[in-house]
């Protein structure tokens, strides 16, 4: 009877701890105990700690979110932990849209304090990511609906929606370029986006007729 090889123990999991403040005098000192304490009594170990101070939920683009996130595609540890889901996302959508990304990536997202865990083999958690998939696909069409009510209302009392015309002198572009300056040159003499420039100069060689008149 051949030996058999003795089983290689699997270590805990390595997750890694996101934490936020909405202003600089407040701490994430309970939300960071919350967190390492419940990974304590796991066993789990701790990778790093992400901390935001001073961002508001209502911002997407947070500097140590986004580095958790671009830890997370890396598969730097494999699971996200957070005290609460207010102080992850900004909204349904925006936090599904994480959620999504993290699966995508393989790693699990856990809410302690709310009982949130996207371990695909937990049907309550699969449940729950359909529902908020729902809420947020139900909160982009109210935005979709506010912005459309707001775009007709403001058309109602005459204000012009969209980007200001730009008024430009047509011919002085042509003249400067004649005259061999660059397009930025132009664009920044004329004070115009360096795109007008690059259009009307483009038109030009599409109808040479321009130029001679």
């Amino acid at each position: 009877m051949l030996p058999t090889t003795p089983k290689k123990a699997e270590l805990p999991p390595l997750v890694a701890i996101y934490a936020r403040v909405s202003t600089d005098d407040q701490k994430c000192d309970l939300q960071l105990r919350e967190c390492r304490e419940w990974c304590e009594r796991r066993g789990w170990r701790i990778y790093g700690e992400y901390v935001d101070t001073g961002f508001s939920g209502a911002k997407s683009s947070r500097p140590q979110l986004n580095r958790l996130m671009t830890d997370s595609r890396a598969r730097r540890f494999e699971c996200v932990i957070v005290w609460k889901l207010d102080r992850f996302g900004r909204s349904v959508a925006n936090f599904v849209k994480h959620i999504e990304d993290l699966k995508n990536w393989g790693v699990r997202f856990i809410c302690t304090s709310q009982q949130i865990d996207t371990d695909e083999g937990n049907p309550a958690a699969r449940l729950l990511m359909h529902i908020f998939a729902a809420f947020a696909e139900f909160e982009r069409e109210m935005i979709r609906e506010r912005v459309t009510a707001g775009l007709k209302a403001a058309r109602n009392r005459g204000v012009r929606v969209g980007r200001p015309r730009v008024i430009f002198d047509r011919q002085k572009i042509i003249d400067l370029h004649i005259a061999g300056k660059s397009r930025d040159k132009i664009a920044a003499e004329l004070g115009i986006n360096r795109g007008v420039v690059y259009r009307t100069l483009r038109d030009l060689q599409g109808n040479p007729a321009r130029k001679q008149a």
